[in-house]
């Protein structure tokens, strides 16, 4: 079963008769790709693209240091990208790749032999754990590797990944480059195991290419025995203010001294923080560390890279402009990265660097914004707006909202409470029950005049900060101005850059009917006061209208010439031919849910629709929403890269359009140069739907689900808009604050009073 959709022969590479097939196609393939190569200049020491190192193989999606961990990055990867292992010796002798001496976290040793914990001094500190050496080789025969981190699937724990030797991944994969870690040199010399002894023998059966550690001593022992042909040495600096074990120094006052390490090591691999450091979570500028050891001709490798780790807030949980900051931001380059994910640091070496502000499109499809820029500032605000036309939006949003005196204005919900600060306003006791809208009390944008609604904050939303802590950029969270519909189309008509604008429309039958007021016409009113209208225009701006209703978009098509777009709400499997045929009557396009092309069951993909084709066969082009970069939006198959669940939605699935709350992500695709070579690299593949559940043991597959919903004729078709019911003078369904002020500064109390006391003066006149 492949995964990627590749030449067939790029198969899953568990079984040895395919390994060996893979491999020799990964060898042929290897000299063409690496000549596709971006050959813009690098700001590297060697001036070499970055080293692409997979940290235990592919250990972001499988258990680190398994052998189908290591198989993946071939098949994902650049080729030359180096596989890691980190070193660790067994209680005989027996050189392992393992992430740690310790076992508890990353195998079911525990399980396996739950009364072998031991305690031992590591670095100095009293530690409980299972030691690798306490236990043979053949003794690890029963024990499996697991996933170490637990924000990460446990759908492959039962897939019993037995623990490899050093050679036995190297004589397998035979991988373009080796590099072996070795973590606690001095711990094992403690307990007569050597690691040097191990080295020197298993380099003659074992290409190393390169060798690492955070020991001085370690390379002082060993440095000059393997000859000329042996490994390149890099230092391993650990946190700064951790210490080194043989110079009892902090790494941190190491940093100064790095002409010392150039005289053992031609390398250096550093947390990201010793380039760009961070303070609550916001990047600093970057130091000169690069640039420092470059000069002392040492190379630099950075490490502390995966995607679904906590990244700065400047990155907007995307990790390919993470890796883009480190080689490519026009003052340095590092000379490699240490990923858990090297699929998403191979597009970013190939397909991403070096794009510059001018690189060209290279694939056809509209990037509409999801209320502006809203996963970095406040969704509906200037700010928000002002971003996604900056990021490279094609198309910005407004979803349009009515005040009680009937101005049109963007927000992304008709709850107030949603996206402001509505109930710590003093309009918050206007708060009402509507049946209608929902069962709950909310404060609803009828119940308040622009004027009022314009003193209210605005708040970014974080859908994932109460299940996953997630939070977006909290500088922001309350920065922007909430816009009329007026503001933004003449913001959108001032853009150089943008196609048009999408207007999305709801509840305009429950406000025409219970609130009396017109969304349709106050659409129409603004757009043609605005320069949009549909006879003498002063923008050629497309248009577009949209909406869940169809008695919207019949309404909207039969007073004007906009673009109207149907959006489907549910997840659907299917629409029927009838239902197709009555959406042509009133749509120019569909808007569809990410789950309605490829359906998902406890976070991996199932299978992939095939409603895209089938509305782009009636020429009705297929819009689909919401793209996020948070990796928790994402199914585990997409490798927790947005840019990897674009490609596929686009490139696999051949959607027109994303929705996006994060547009310069999407923007920034359009620009991948990958996409316009005849064989594009395996990075930079669609992945095959429901592939990732064929490599998941059987115990771990998710249930069956029922079936999604077919869209018929009679969930399409809708009776006509009501009238508009004339409002009475009461119309608000709260409560007014004593104190609340109208918009010409007096009190409503005040006012009440008086039209109180005319009604009794007019009432007496009548009586006469």
């Amino acid at each position: 079963m492949t995964y990627m959709q590749v030449n067939p022969a790029m198969v899953w590479l568990r079984a040895s008769k395919f390994l060996l097939l893979a491999l020799i196609l990964i060898q042929l393939l290897a000299t063409q790709l690496a000549a596709q190569r971006s050959k813009s200049p690098w700001q590297t020491l060697s001036g070499d693209a970055p080293l692409i190192i997979a940290r235990g193989g592919f250990s972001g999606l499988l258990p680190d240091s398994s052998l189908d961990a290591y198989s993946f990055v071939s098949m994902t990867s650049v080729p030359d990208a180096v596989l890691w292992c980190d070193v660790q010796l067994t209680k005989d002798g027996v050189g392992i790749c393992f992430p740690d001496v310790k076992m508890m976290n990353a195998s079911n040793i525990q399980v396996a032999y739950p009364d072998r914990k031991n305690s031992y001094l590591l670095n100095g500190v009293p530690t409980q754990d299972w030691f690798t050496i306490d236990f043979t080789f053949k003794d690890l025969k029963t024990v499996f590797l697991m996933r170490g981190i637990l924000s990460r699937s446990d759908a492959f724990d039962n897939n019993q990944y037995a623990i490899s030797t050093v050679q036995n991944i190297a004589t397998r994969l035979k991988p373009a480059g080796f590099w072996l870690n070795v973590q606690h040199d001095a711990f094992y010399a403690q307990h007569n195991l050597s690691m040097s002894s191990f080295l020197l023998t298993v380099s003659k059966t074992v290409f190393i290419d390169y060798l690492s550690s955070p020991e001085v001593n370690f390379f002082r022992n060993i440095g000059g025995r393997f000859g000329k042909n042996g490994p390149k040495f890099v230092f391993r600096f650990l946190e700064k203010d951790d210490i080194e074990v043989s110079t009892n120094q902090t790494y941190g006052s190491l940093i100064g001294n790095l002409t010392f390490i150039k005289t053992f090591a031609s390398g250096v691999l550093v947390p990201k923080s010793y380039i760009w450091p961070l303070e609550s979570k916001y990047l600093r500028p970057h130091t000169s560390f690069v640039q420092d050891a470059h000069k002392a001709g040492l190379e630099v490798y950075a490490s502390g890279f995966a995607n679904d780790f906590d990244l700065a807030y400047n990155y907007s949980f995307d990790p390919l402009a993470e890796y883009l900051s480190f080689m490519d931001n026009g003052d340095f380059s590092v000379d490699g990265v240490l990923s858990d994910f090297p699929l998403t640091a191979s597009s970013a070496v190939d397909c991403f660097s070096h794009l510059g502000t001018n690189a060209s499109t290279q694939v056809d499809f509209l990037v509409i914004s999801k209320n502006g820029a809203s996963g970095d500032y406040p969704g509906c605000t200037d700010l928000a707006y002002s971003k996604a036309i900056k990021d490279g939006a094609d198309i910005i949003d407004c979803s349009l909202q009515m005040s009680s005196d009937g101005v049109p204005f963007c927000l992304s919900s008709i709850d107030l409470g949603e996206s402001t600060n509505a109930f710590q306003s003093p309009f918050r006791n206007r708060s009402a029950t509507v049946p209608e809208l929902d069962t709950l009390s909310k404060l609803y944008s009828f119940s308040l005049a622009w004027s009022e609604i314009q003193t209210l904050t605005p708040a970014i939303t974080n859908p994932y900060n109460k299940d996953y802590n997630l939070f977006r950029n909290p500088r922001e969270r309350s920065s922007g101005k909430l816009v009329s519909l007026s503001d933004f189309l003449n913001l959108a008509k001032n853009s150089t850059s943008l196609a048009g604008v999408l207007i999305s429309v709801e509840n305009a039958s429950y406000l025409r009917e219970k609130q009396g007021l017109d969304v349709i016409k106050a659409v129409l009113d603004t757009l043609t006061e605005s320069g949009y209208g549909n006879a003498k225009t002063t923008t050629t701006k497309k248009v577009m209208i949209q909406s869940t209703n169809s008695s919207v978009l019949v309404d909207f098509k039969k007073q004007s010439r906009y673009e109207t777009v149907y959006k489907v709400e549910e997840t659907i499997r299917d629409i029927l031919d009838s239902a197709i045929e009555d959406i042509k009557k009133f749509a120019d396009a569909v808007v569809i849910k990410k789950t309605s092309v490829f359906p998902t069951s406890e976070s991996f993909t199932t299978g992939q629709t095939n409603l895209v084709a089938r509305l782009q066969k009636v020429q009705l082009p297929v819009y689909v929403e919401v793209f996020r970069n948070e990796f928790v939006s994402q199914p585990w198959d997409f490798f927790s890269d947005a840019t990897v669940e674009i490609n596929s939605h686009v490139s696999g699935a051949g959607i027109n359009g994303t929705i996006t709350e994060f547009p310069l992500t999407a923007a920034r695709y359009k620009r991948n140069r990958c996409l316009t070579r005849k064989d594009p690299p395996t990075y930079m593949i669609p992945v095959l739907p429901a592939g990732l559940l064929s490599i998941v043991s059987p115990t771990s597959l998710p249930p069956a689900e029922a079936p999604n919903p077919v869209i018929t004729e009679a969930d399409v078709t809708e009776p006509p808009l009501p009238p508009v019911t004339a409002r009475s003078p009461t119309t608000s369904p709260g409560p007014l604050s004593t104190d609340e002020k109208s918009p010409n500064g007096q009190t409503r109390v005040a006012l009440s009073l008086l039209l109180s006391a005319f009604a009794t003066v007019l009432v007496s006149l009548l009586l006469l």
